[in-house]
């Protein structure tokens, strides 16, 4: 005599198939934080602004956007590298640059 298992009723979710499927299915834009910092926003900032600090400034890094406007003047524009590679290192989601000043991880 073989017996199988009674599986509780799983509640309805009101999709079509019902059960558990979509009672915890997320859609990909669920957990977003709305105050998040955009990535791609901060990167273009750094490789058109950067020179002025724009994209730290948007990051909340205020002292260091300071520091790389002061670096900009002092080198007569040659502290526009920094900028350049820090943008590089935004959009390639390098791991200094996943958060924001608060904490907050940047969306795409």
């Amino acid at each position: 005599m073989s017996t199988t298992p009674i599986e509780p009723p799983q509640p309805d979710s009101g999709v079509p198939g019902g059960g558990q499927q979509g009672v915890n299915a997320a859609t990909p834009h669920e957990h977003l934080d709305p105050d998040a910092r955009s990535r791609i926003a901060a990167g273009v900032f750094a490789l058109t602004l950067g020179w002025a600090g724009v994209h730290r400034f948007y990051l909340g890094y205020t002292a260091i956007g300071i520091a790389q406007i002061s670096v900009t003047i002092i080198t007569f524009g040659i502290g526009w590298i920094w900028a350049i590679i820090e943008g590089i290192l935004i959009l390639t989601r390098d791991r200094r640059f996943l958060t924001d000043a608060t904490g907050r991880p940047l969306r795409d």
